[in-house]
């Protein structure tokens, strides 16, 4: 169940990060780090198919996995409404490798 809220959590600051303006305080904090664009979608996204891929079952796992996709997907283009932010298809890769890179290595890790 903990991880459950977790992955809740984690989606929540992916959606709220993705379309926070580029020029807000957690961005900029971001920015800050020197951690490229395509490694925190690459990170972001490999967490959110991490937690599943502990726990869920197959039907649910191949649900998660494809909404974490689609989600990154309409993010992107969402962040054409987003002041200071732009469409990239590199981020929508880096968001499915990502996502690829947390099932692969959090399946061996199930319980």
């Amino acid at each position: 169940m903990l991880l459950r809220w977790l992955w809740a959590a984690a989606f929540l600051a992916v959606i709220a990060g993705s379309l926070l303006p580029a020029d807000s305080l957690p961005i900029r904090a971001l920015s800050h780090f020197g951690v490229g664009d395509k490694l925190q979608h690459f990170a972001a996204y490999a967490v959110l198919a991490f937690l599943p891929a502990l726990h869920e079952r197959w039907p649910a796992l191949a649900a998660v996995l494809a909404a974490v996709v689609g989600t990154g997907v309409l993010l992107e283009f969402a962040q054409n409404y987003s002041p200071g932010r732009s469409f990239e298809i590199g981020d929508m890769v880096a968001d499915t490798v990502g996502a690829l890179c947390g099932l692969v290595l959090g399946l061996p890790l199930r319980a």
